[in-house]
C-alpha cells in the first residue's frame, strides 16, 4: 500500500509540475490573442474611417456634379443668346446695307 501510496503522490505532483508548465506556455498565446485583437480593433477603426472618408467623397462629388450642371446650363444660356444676338446683328446690316443702297441710288 505505501508503493500504491507513493506512486499516486509522485503522480500528483507530475500532474501538478505538467499543469503549471502548461500554463506558463498559455501566456504567450494569451499575449498573441492580446495582439490579434488589438489589430482587429484598429482594422475596425480603418474600415470605419475609410466608410467615411468615401461617404464624405462621394458627397463632394455629388455638389461637384451639381455645379457642373449648372455651369453647362449657364453655357448653354449664354450660346442660345449669343446665337440670337447673332441673327439680330445680322438682320441689323442687312438693313443698314440695304439703306446705304437706296441712299446711295437716289
Amino acid at each position: 500500500m505505501m508503493t500504491l501510496s507513493a506512486t499516486t503522490k509522485a503522480f500528483v505532483v507530475a500532474a501538478g509540475v505538467l499543469a503549471l508548465a502548461g500554463c506558463t506556455d498559455l501566456k504567450p498565446m494569451q499575449t498573441q490573442l492580446d495582439d490579434l485583437k488589438a489589430q482587429v480593433a484598429k482594422l475596425q477603426s480603418d474600415t470605419t474611417k475609410a466608410q467615411s472618408d468615401a461617404s464624405a467623397a462621394m458627397s463632394t462629388a455629388k455638389t461637384a456634379e451639381s455645379a457642373a450642371t449648372a455651369a453647362q446650363s449657364t453655357g448653354d444660356q449664354a450660346l442660345s443668346i449669343s446665337q440670337k444676338d447673332s441673327t439680330a446683328i445680322d438682320q441689323l446690316n442687312e438693313k443698314l446695307d440695304r439703306m446705304f443702297k437706296k441712299s446711295i441710288s437716289k
